[in-house]
């Protein structure tokens, strides 16, 4: 039976963005979770919710209520903006918000005993977003907090007092470039961090190192401990023995291994191929976490996660619950959270029991699910032959119109590049699905959750592995009639939306395209972007500027002339990542070769939609242009 079309207002818009769960011990055996809630309903505005584990019945309370919002802009892309500690029945929320670090401490269950502190005031450097914090932890021994500060074009690692207001965070360590991700042991007495380098991502090549911390809080005895060139390390954490426990990847499998501060060697009980972590684009993820007697760890194969646990013997335990999209793992005192997902159910708290005596589940999803199970279009796994006929996946929502034969199809190309496509609920693919089009949504080569090998398919290939695995996928559909290849469309935002370009220019598959803050300059990108990512195009082009001329053989800018089909931008006005003159540069070339293109502008928008009302209409506006630009008939 035809499925009734999913309206835009319900397909986007409504759910929450759930980041950085934190389960905290409280007085009389309660375990406490806080969260945090970025709301698109309010202009993308982040706050603070905290309420007992395991009480999903129980209404939230918001502890950082408007006009706050946490936000950190630090190498523009945040993360790591809540951090928070239990003593007694005194819950302290430390925060980032407009660059500065907040205090306040309640007394639980939600009462505040005293107005927010304004811990470091704002700092007017002379960069644009200079002097931005972020990642932080409490060093109770110390009582200050920990973290991240950008300033003079490198990261610093600064302190600031937990009982001092008006300040100026005070330098701990000065790496030689990027740094993050520190943790502290659990007798205070050892810091460990992760460093990089231009021109390498975290992904690329990381190295861990370690410090101890001396009685007046400084950092001694620095050295690193383990990555280097060609390794990337992911979240360092310290266990309750001493030891260090990390996710590294010379296996070519993000996998985890641990050694004593004082050891030598490393052990690697758990080697799998399979992957303990993901790219760091942000602050703030976690996919491993220590539950008071074990490991629980979100392990991705083959695009799908799972949860196991992993004793200290080396055996690894499934963990009984039907999720397979999964992020932020938390654990304490035998129970575990994450933000989870799967094909008929929107992302929301999944909380796990996991003491012999209680084991049980619940999972509390961000909002209700506009759409029955029956309507649902659920991804199936899609391997084909993409670039130098590499096997390449990718997961394919069938359309739900009652028919089955050939559709218009859709095919989204990820950002990152180095994200992934997932398999949970996504009702912005639901909205195309209920409308009679097929969607494929391609983890191409360069993409996570497949291991090294596969990830680096695209070095020195954006543009060209991307742009033919996204054109295969689209092809082997059409061969297996379940396409029509004249209404092939394709869609991406960021790093998906050059894709998007690189395959309207290079490729003659697609019909029509629409990009959002799409890279449209190559040449310029390496000029011109912020700099987290001044440096990647050296692996996933070639070294700038000595090799200038494949720069521009791949820029879709400089090949307008070759694209012969409608285009449709959305582009922020605030995006500092993607300037708005790259879209209008673009779109401009286009209709200087008369090709029809609509541009839409957001002003208070960046890298990244945030706003509801902004999500909706380019939903709305993308369908519109493309049923008129295929000749799609209601």
């Amino acid at each position: 039976m035809p499925t009734t079309p999913l309206p835009a207002s319900q397909a986007v818009g409504r759910l929450p963005g759930l980041k950085e769960p934190q389960l905290l011990p409280g007085p009389g055996g309660v375990l406490w979770l806080l969260w945090l809630e970025q709301r698109p309903q309010e202009q993308g505005r982040t706050t603070a919710l905290i309420r007992p584990f395991g009480a999903a019945h129980q209404t939230a309370t918001e502890l950082t209520p408007a006009p706050r919002n946490l936000r950190s802009r630090v190498h523009d892309y945040g993360g790591g903006v809540l951090t928070a500690a239990v003593q007694n029945d005194q819950l302290m929320l430390v925060w980032i918000e407009a660059g500065c670090l907040w205090r306040q401490d309640w007394q639980l269950p939600g009462n505040a005993t005293n107005p927010p502190q304004q811990l470091t005031r704002p700092e007017r450097l002379s960069r644009p977003g200079e002097g931005e914090l972020a990642d932080g932890i409490l060093d109770r021994m110390h009582q200050r907090w920990i973290g991240i500060r950008e300033v003079d074009g490198r990261d610093q690692l600064v302190w600031a007092a937990l009982d001092a207001v008006d300040q100026q965070p005070q330098l701990l360590h000065q790496p030689e470039d990027f740094a993050g991700y520190a943790c502290q042991s659990p007798d205070g007495r050892h810091l460990a961090w992760v460093e990089w380098q231009q021109p390498c991502m975290p992904w690329d090549s990381s190295s861990l190192w370690t410090a101890e911390v001396d009685s007046s809080g400084a950092l001694i005895n620095h050295r690193q401990v383990a990555g280097g060139e060609g390794i990337s390390v992911f979240q360092p954490q310290w266990l309750p023995d001493g030891r260090l426990l990390v996710a590294e990847d010379s296996s070519g499998w993000w996998n985890l291994m641990v050694k004593h501060p004082e050891e030598a060697c490393w052990d690697r009980p758990w080697p799998m191929a399979a992957e303990t972590a993901m790219p760091q684009w942000i602050y703030g993820m976690s996919t491993t976490a220590w539950d008071g007697t074990a490991l629980v760890a979100a392990v991705c194969s083959r695009g799908s996660w799972t949860l196991r646990r992993l004793q200290a013997d080396g055996d690894v335990a499934l963990i009984d619950q039907p999720f397979d999209d999964l992020a932020y793992v938390q654990a304490c005192n035998g129970r575990a959270v994450a933000v989870a997902s799967h094909s008929t159910c929107v992302a929301g708290l999944l909380e796990i029991d996991l003491r012999p005596e209680s084991p049980m589940w619940d999972h509390t999803p961000a909002v209700l699910n506009p759409m029955p199970a029956e309507a649902i279009s659920v991804a199936t796994p899609m391997w084909f032959d993409g670039h130098g006929g590499e096997r390449t996946h990718a997961w394919y929502y069938p359309p739900m119109n009652g028919s089955s034969g050939t559709a218009p199809l859709l095919v989204k190309s990820h950002s990152g590049p180095t994200a992934m496509a997932r398999r949970g609920l996504q009702l912005g693919i639901q909205y195309w699905t209920s409308r009679g089009w097929g969607v494929v949504d391609v983890n191409y080569g360069g993409s996570t959750g497949f291991g090294r090998e596969y990830r680096e398919r695209l070095n020195g290939g954006w543009g060209v592995v991307d742009v033919a695995d996204c054109a295969g996928a689209a092809q082997a559909l059409i061969k297996t009639g379940r396409a029509n290849p004249e209404q092939i469309a394709i869609e991406g935002g960021s790093a998906g939306g050059f894709t998007t370009l690189a395959a309207l220019c290079f490729t003659d598959v697609f019909r029509v395209g629409a990009c959002r803050y799409a890279v449209c300059d190559l040449t310029a990108m390496a000029e011109e972007t912020h700099r987290f990512e001044a440096r990647y195009l050296d692996s996933l082009v070639g070294d700038w500027p000595e090799q200038r001329t494949i720069y521009e053989q791949r820029s879709p800018l400089l090949h307008a002339d070759q694209i012969r089909c409608p285009v449709l931008f959305f582009q922020g006005q605030q995006d500092k990542v993607v300037p708005p003159e790259q879209t209008e540069r673009m779109a401009a070339a286009l209709r200087t070769n008369g090709i029809p293109v609509e541009v839409q502008l957001f002003e208070n928008e960046g890298h990244g939609f945030r706003d509801q009302a902004c999500q909706v209409e380019v939903l709305k506006k993308t369908e519109a242009f493309f049923k008129t630009s295929i000749n799609l008939q209601d």
